[in-house]
């Protein structure tokens, strides 16, 4: 495997189910998984400082190449000092490299064997992502892992469009791999892609397995497909990957999916979902949702979710409503750092029930409290 300062320790798996916790060791520090990477996709997790995301238990974030190269650019970044000294980041750092931005921006892309080419959804000028082009510009970013150039389609597809982007993602990988990296200083993951097709996923996975590299993304879900079907995706492509790299399930954040990942093998993971529901005032507890916009949060001074430590949880649902209101900008700051507190508070749990060996019982716990009905009109205990 690449570079003496990164490995991944496998620590224990679960019967009963595929989860399994380990240590990813970075130039940067060490990870503890299953873990769950906030997205910071211009080198920013949206109204953080550094400190009040290490606050949330966050020891990792992704940032993003395409979104980078566009501004302020690589080069500035690398002028200073690369992503961790720009954003005060002393954590690991994992670079996507574009390939979201295939799928989310395929009106304003053209994809051929060679690679893509954007025209910027700022300012219309063009802009290019080889495979090769990808690594380099992650390099010159300085991330921890940076992650192949891969085709992401939307699902459902017709069978020659996945069979199409799976070739095209298993040649950009080889391009990859073998176009080198900042010399050892980086790891380079795979991305296993196929749609729903077990055959294609097989495939794709086998031939990117045979080209050793140090860690395996599952990516190309999420994309319009149902739960049911991501699970039974995963439940193909996890097995085929090797037990002592670690596994990156790209894009999926529903808590509820993050522990059916787990439950299947995966080990890291990465969404929006938490910071985007928070600017938008929907908070994540034990208990359901809680929309902090409901008439019924007026005058409530219960916290979003009682044992929450983060500062969100210091003040009341009325106060935090009210901001969202008066469109405050600590609103949606306070939300953020509760949502990523709880994902972290639910990983960490995650974690311990397997070490402990009872994750499905933990696994079913989470999802009757979920399914218990929403958070929003429950009164507080006591009352």
């Amino acid at each position: 495997m690449d570079g003496t300062a990164f490995a991944f320790q496998l620590r224990c798996t679960n019967s009963g189910s595929a989860a399994r916790r380990g240590t990813l060791l970075t130039p940067h520090g060490a990870v503890e998984t299953p873990a769950f990477m906030p997205v910071g996709t211009q080198a920013t997790v949206k109204g953080l400082t550094a400190d009040l995301l290490r606050q949330t238990g966050t020891s990792m974030i992704l940032a993003n190449t395409y979104h980078l190269a566009l501004r302020p650019g690589p080069e500035v970044v690398q002028a200073l000092g690369g992503l961790h000294q720009m954003m005060d980041w002393d954590g690991p750092i994992l670079t996507d490299s574009g390939g979201f931005q295939v799928f989310s921006l395929r009106q304003l892309s053209r994809v051929d064997d060679r690679g893509v080419v954007f025209r910027s959804h700022i300012d219309g000028h063009v802009i290019e992502l080889t495979p090769e082009r990808a690594v380099r510009l992650q390099a010159m970013l300085g991330s921890d892992i940076a992650m192949v150039l891969d085709h992401v389609v939307q699902l459902p597809a017709a069978p020659d469009i996945v069979h199409d982007a799976c070739r095209r993602t298993v040649a950009w990988a080889k391009r990859s791999r073998t176009s080198g990296n900042a010399g050892g200083t980086q790891w380079l993951f795979a991305i296993v892609q196929g749609g729903l097709d077990p055959e294609l996923r097989r495939w794709c996975a086998e031939q990117l397995v045979a080209m050793d590299f140090p860690g395996y993304a599952i990516g190309g879900l999420s994309v319009g497909e149902r739960p049911d079907q991501m699970y039974a995706t995963l439940e193909v492509t996890c097995p085929l990957l090797p037990e002592h790299r670690p596994r990156y399930l790209m894009g999926v954040g529903r808590p509820q999916d993050i522990l059916a990942g787990i439950a299947r093998g995966v080990d890291l993971f990465d969404c929006v979902m938490p910071t985007r529901n928070a600017r938008n005032a929907l908070a994540f507890t034990d208990q359901g949702p809680v929309r902090l916009r409901n008439a019924a949060h007026r005058a409530d001074a219960r916290p979003v979710e009682l044992g929450c430590p983060c500062v969100a949880c210091r003040h009341g649902r009325g106060y935090l409503r009210h901001l969202f209101m008066a469109r405050e900008m600590l609103g949606p700051i306070l939300l953020t750092v509760h949502n990523l507190t709880y994902y972290q508070r639910l990983l960490a749990e995650a974690r311990q029930a397997i070490g402990a060996g009872d994750y499905q019982a933990f696994w079913q716990r989470k999802l009757d409290g979920w399914a218990s009905g929403p958070a929003d009109s429950r009164p507080a205990p006591g009352r």
